[in-house]
This record gives C-alpha cells, sequence and structure tokens, in this order.
C-alpha cells in the first residue's frame, strides 16, 4: 500500500472510532498536500462530515487526530478551520526507499482486476503520409497503452487504418493516368499523396471527373480486378512508409484492422439493426435514428435548430446501398467484443469526432453490446501565431517534416554544449532527443487543451522539457560512474536528515500514487508534471548534498537516492514512450 492508501485507511478508522457511520465515510479522503510547509498529506474530512453529525469542524478535527493511529509513521497537526494535516517521519521515507529497491515496479501496484483493453489510436488514412494531426493520437494512445501494460492491464492496441473508402476512387484514377513508377519506388507515401491531390483537385474543377472517381469506387467495391490490385499495392506501400515513422518513433501496434477488415461484416450488421428495429429506412438509406426516451439535450440523435428539436439520425446504409464509416465502427465494435474479448475499448481521436463518437456509443449500448465504449479526445496543435499548425503553402505539416525540424534543432541546441565527441554517436543522440522532445511537449500538456509546436523551448535543456530529464538521469547515472568499483546498494541502514534528502525521498516515493490515477481521466500529463517536480527536488538536492565526498552512513543513503532517481526517471520516460541516453 502506498503512504496515500495507509493514512486514508487509518483515518477512516479513526472516523469509525468517532461514531462516523460507514455510509458517511465514502467522502473521507487524504490527497498530497499542496503546500509541503503544512505537512506531507492533508485531508478536510472534519469539514465534510461536521453538519452530519452536528459538531464543530474544529472539534472534529481534534477528535479524528487523537482517534487515527499513525503515530509510527506520521505526526498530526490541525489547521485552520478543521483541516488534519499528516507529516510523514523521516525512518519511515528512508523505509520505504529501501522497499523501492527491491521493487521492480518502483511502488506501483499492479490492479487487482485487469481488464483487456483494445487501444484505437494514430489511424493514419492509407495513400496519404502522416502529419501533424496524427501526432497527439499516436503518441497519447501510445504512452496510455505502455501505462495500462504497466498496471497490469492486458492491452491490445490497434491502428485502424483507413484503408478503404472515397480517397480510393480519386487515388485510382489518378494512379491509372499520371502513376510516376520512379517517384512511387522512392518514396510511395508522397507519390500516392499527389496522386490523390492531383485528383482532388481536377474533381473541384469537373463533375465529369468526380463521377468518373465515383466510378473507379464503385468497382473496387464491386471487386474489379484491376482495381482491387491498384488498391492492394497502395495498401502495402502505405503500410510499409508508415511502419518507418512508427519504427523510427519506436512504437507498434499489436493490429492494423483497417476499415477494410470489416467489409464482409457490413451487411450483417445493418441486417441486424433492421430486424432489431434500432434502425429504419428513410429516403432511400437506412438510419438509426433517437429512440426519444431520454432528454433531447443529451440525446446524440437530436439537434435543436431555430429552437425546435429535430432528428439527426446516423446513416449506416447509404441510398446507392453503399457503406460508410459509422457502419464500419459498429462493425468494429462487434468484432473488439466477439473476437478480442475486450472488457473497454478506448478511441484516442480528435475532439471534432465527438458527435459521431457518441452515436455509435448510444448504439452499442442499445444493441446490448455490454463493452464500456471511451472517447479520449484532444485539442488542436498550434503555431506561434496562435492558429493551428500548418505550412506556409496552408498545408497541414507532415509529421516526418516536424520529426526532421525537431532533431535539426537538437543539434544545433546541443552545439558547443555536448561532451559527445563522436559525430555518428551525436547523430544518434540528436535524433532520440528530437524525437523525445517532441513527444515530451505532447505529453506534458493535458490532451484536451491546445498548446503551442515550439522547437526552440522543445529542446531546451532548460526548462520543462524532455532535454532536461534526460539531462537529469544521465547527471543521476554519473556518479557511479566516478565510484571506484562497484557498490551493491540496500534498504539496510538509511538515515534521512537534510531536508532536501527528504524532500526526494517523497517525491521518490510519490511514484506508486501517481501511475495508478493517470488512467482515470487518461491524463499522462499527470506523469510528465511528477518527473519534473522529481527532477527538480534531484538537482536540489544535488547541489545541497554531496555524495561521494560525504561520510560513509550518508554516503550510501545518498548513492541509494541517486540509484532510485535514476531508475523513476527511466521507468516514468518509458511509460511516455521516451528514451534515456547514457552521456549528453
Amino acid at each position: 500500500m502506498t503512504l496515500l492508501e495507509i493514512l486514508e485507511e487509518r483515518l477512516r478508522a479513526g472516523c469509525r472510532v468517532c461514531g462516523i457511520a460507514e455510509d458517511d465515510l465514502a467522502g473521507v479522503g487524504v490527497t498530497q498536500a499542496a503546500d509541503l510547509r503544512f505537512g506531507d498529506y492533508q485531508s478536510n474530512a472534519a469539514m465534510v462530515l461536521a453538519k452530519g453529525v452536528q459538531q464543530n469542524p474544529r472539534s472534529l478535527a481534534e477528535a479524528l487526530a487523537e482517534a487515527v493511529e499513525v503515530s509510527e509513521i506520521a505526526e498530526v497537526e490541525i489547521a485552520g478551520p478543521g483541516f488534519l494535516n499528516f507529516r510523514i517521519n523521516p525512518a519511515t521515507y528512508a523505509g520505504r526507499l529501501g522497499h523501492l529497491l527491491e521493487d521492480e515496479q518502483l511502488g506501483v501496484a499492479r490492479v487487482a482486476d485487469p481488464l483487456r483493453i483494445v487501444i484505437d489510436f494514430s489511424a493514419p488514412n492509407v495513400a496519404k503520409p502522416m502529419h501533424v494531426g496524427h501526432l497527439r493520437s499516436t503518441f497519447i494512445g501510445d504512452a496510455l497503452a505502455r501505462i495500462g501494460r504497466f498496471l497490469g492491464h492486458d492491452v491490445i492496441t490497434d491502428n485502424h487504418i483507413g484503408d478503404w473508402g472515397t480517397q480510393f476512387g480519386m487515388v485510382i484514377w489518378a494512379w491509372k493516368r499520371e502513376l510516376d513508377r520512379s517517384s512511387l519506388g522512392k518514396n510511395p507515401l508522397n507519390e500516392l499523396l499527389r496522386l490523390y491531390r492531383s485528383a482532388n483537385s481536377r474533381c473541384a474543377e469537373d463533375d465529369s471527373v468526380k463521377e468518373e472517381c465515383r466510378q473507379e469506387l464503385v468497382a473496387l467495391q464491386q471487386g474489379d480486378e484491376e482495381n482491387l490490385g491498384i488498391w492492394k499495392e497502395c495498401v502495402t506501400l502505405s503500410r510499409e512508409g508508415l511502419q518507418v515513422i512508427y519504427d523510427r518513433l519506436g512504437l507498434s501496434f499489436d493490429h492494423w484492422l483497417g476499415e477494410s477488415s470489416y467489409n464482409e461484416r457490413l451487411p450483417g450488421v445493418v441486417e441486424d439493426l433492421l430486424q432489431s428495429e434500432l434502425a429504419r429506412e428513410s429516403d432511400g438509406a437506412i438510419c438509426v435514428f433517437s429512440d426519444n426516451t431520454g432528454d433531447p439535450v443529451t440525446d446524440p440523435f437530436k439537434i435543436q435548430k431555430d429552437g425546435e428539436w429535430e432528428d439527426k439520425p446516423m446513416i449506416v446504409r447509404k441510398r446507392d446501398g453503399g457503406f460508410n464509416y459509422a457502419t464500419t465502427d459498429i462493425a468494429t465494435v462487434d468484432y473488439r467484443v466477439e473476437e478480442m474479448k475486450a472488457d473497454c475499448a478506448w478511441y484516442v481521436v480528435d475532439h471534432r469526432q465527438g458527435d459521431h463518437f457518441k452515436q455509435l456509443f448510444a448504439v452499442a449500448a442499445r444493441r446490448g453490446r455490454g463493452i464500456e465504449l471511451k472517447h479520449i479526445s484532444f485539442g488542436t496543435i498550434l503555431g506561434k501565431d496562435g492558429k493551428p499548425l500548418k505550412t506556409r503553402a496552408g498545408d497541414l505539416p507532415l509529421l516526418s517534416d516536424l520529426i526532421a525540424d525537431a532533431i535539426e534543432a537538437a543539434k544545433e541546441s546541443s552545439e558547443g554544449r555536448s561532451r559527445v565527441e563522436d559525430e555518428k554517436e551525436r547523430e544518434v543522440l540528436a535524433e532520440l532527443i528530437g524525437i523525445s522532445a517532441v513527444k515530451f511537449m505532447e505529453l506534458s500538456h493535458h490532451r484536451t487543451s491546445d498548446y503551442i509546436f515550439d522547437l526552440d523551448k522543445m529542446v531546451s535543456m532548460e526548462g520543462d522539457t524532455a532535454p532536461y530529464l534526460q539531462y537529469s538521469y544521465v547527471r543521476c547515472r554519473s556518479i557511479f560512474g566516478k565510484l571506484d568499483g562497484e557498490v551493491v546498494l540496500d534498504g539496510a541502514d538509511l538515515e534521512l536528515s537534510d531536508e532536501k534528502e527528504i524532500h526526494l525521498a517523497r517525491m521518490l516515493v510519490r511514484f506508486g500514487e501517481v501511475v495508478p490515477v493517470i488512467l482515470d481521466d487518461f491524463r499522462p500529463n499527470l506523469l510528465a508534471g511528477y518527473l519534473l517536480e522529481l527532477a527538480r527536488a534531484y538537482h536540489s538536492f544535488f547541489q545541497s548534498c554531496p555524495v561521494l565526498r560525504s561520510e560513509e552512513a550518508i554516503r550510501k543513503t545518498r548513492l541509494v537516492l541517486c540509484e532510485l532517481t535514476a531508475r523513476v526517471l527511466r521507468q516514468g520516460l518509458e511509460l511516455l514512450g521516451i528514451s534515456v541516453p547514457e552521456r549528453m
């Protein structure tokens, strides 16, 4: 148990001693103290419970302070109108450090009831390179998968790529007329994007071309041999190109089940919706409408126009008999329930798809699919002008270009500062730091907030950045390189006396409290913020507390603090998909 959990358990026991009814204990909790001058943890339980037991909050706090049995780990103080403050004993922190040394999980408990979780993220479109719009989904999804697995969940990652749909009519049309085989061999994603843009531009100018593209799509959907051959080559080349990016970013997927994987299921999905009377025909299309049982304000199948509520149906089969991504998503839910046996599915997708997912989840609930579905939305990446990030030409920047820019910025930032002399090693280091900088900038922000993409800030060794954390790790490890011979560290006879030692120990112990709550609201930024606090605590300790020049007993404790700081930084960054170098 974490210290937080122990204090909560003891506090509830103290409440029972004071005559508080069991039903009233749900709101009793302990939190990390906002101001360390008043202790390590605090609780407002007395103020929450006082009215119910008709007592003065301060008097109830005094009674609770007497009843709570925590003297072996902490001192209890009363502040203000009735706050309970808990100040952890240095010996308690020292004991916890010893336990952390022996714990591969570094104090993070694995969940008692693991879930099978499908995480749907990244999901680029085939025949198009990844762009800035895929950055947030890719990094947030990967971090959540890593954290979920670390906590003991059975996580399945699925790259639900867009490998079927309208764009293929355009790509096939242009492929037959404009394909440059040489360019396709050199950079397939760029050539496929050129073909798509060319056809799209022609469609905007000429309705006959638009109709020809539609006919190419229909031929593909009906199994035309030539078009299927082109489509398969597009998918293969796109996946190869995408894999190069993913390998560079250091992430992988358990499955690449794109939209086409569910084509055979789509007729059955629509038939089931019709038979269960969840869908009906409307103007030639098959649609799911509201069941009119709830408040129209929260009904995803209703929309208000001119003060009146109107139907906003989900189309599952178009007038021409074709299916759309809504149908595919319903089939995907079925597959994840029936074949993957998932308890829940998380969709890491742009907030602009919110209405679609509300309808999808409502359909799944009405069909009794028995799976928990979550839309993990995120905000927008902005340029320095405060507007959505775009190139000078007005296009979305390609992800590969952003990565290249970040690596170049990392090179420039390290000029004259790096101790790495080998040119090849410096190139590898620049790539690691550049990619890490982009990842951390993303994951250090709350996922629903917008943020400005500023490369100079991202690669800085100072501030809230990945390079700062990586440097902190290198600094921790460098101490051990100065020792004569190997040192075996254990948890015996550790003593904490200096306040900087105590604070660093406090932060190390909190790793076990931070990681388990990240998935409560899907907030990797909580971990990013914690790691920055830990690094700052380490630098403060390092500046005030000599390690190698200290006396033997003190030296051992301080070496343990350095060792654990390095382990937690490395593990915490790994959960964010970020690696650490051994030299910088």
